[in-house]
């Protein structure tokens, strides 16, 4: 879920930025220091939308910085147990299918595909459904339920989301309007 966050920050500006205007220097030192983190309780913040209030700038003994205590409102994406989300295949593995959604990837074990046996065709980058006949490669677009989140705040890249695609309404788009489809001619 993308939500707009307002936050309070100290942010440190270098010396060689202290001859721009305070509200341009506060806002790259924000977005060099916040943009792309991961915290556990608020989600990834995507992009700094706007600085509200920049306090009083203190100088600390021995550091050539000044830092302001500043307000400020942020993208984030926080991922929600139970959401239901769309994404892109970004990558096939023999294990399930990475998916892109929002600014993190997530897994849908090959457990979490199907009732149907999958089997990997690793040549073709695709998982194979064996009675159904349906595949699923990289591209594809998908529609899946979180089941399990573990966010790691320092090493965001080991941020693990867990999906499924076992339950109606969920799958390959391709596939829910085609299913949709014969529910509509019968």
């Amino acid at each position: 879920m993308y939500l707009k966050t307002r936050l309070v920050d100290t942010v440190r500006i270098d010396p060689e930025c202290l001859g721009l205007p305070v509200e341009t220097a506060v806002w790259m030192a924000l977005r060099e220091k916040l943009e792309g983190r991961i915290d556990k309780k608020l989600g990834a913040l995507i992009a700094i939308i706007d600085v509200i209030n920049i306090g009083d700038g203190r100088i600390l003994f021995g550091d050539g910085g000044v830092y302001y205590e500043t307000t400020f409102d942020a993208l984030m994406y926080k991922p929600m147990m139970q959401e239901v989300v769309e994404g892109v295949i970004v990558e096939i593995v023999e294990f399930g299918a990475f998916i892109g959604i929002g600014p993190l990837d997530g897994l849908i074990h090959v457990s979490q595909l199907t009732d149907d046996y999958v089997s990997s065709d690793g040549k073709n980058a695709r998982l194979v459904f064996k009675e159904s006949g349906r595949a699923i490669g990289e591209g594809d677009r998908l529609r899946a339920r979180i089941v399990t989140i573990s966010l790691n705040e320092r090493e965001p890249h080991e941020s693990r989301i867990g999906l499924t695609m076992r339950q109606p309404a969920l799958g390959k788009l391709e596939w829910l309007e085609e299913d949709s489809r014969e529910d509509k001619n019968e």
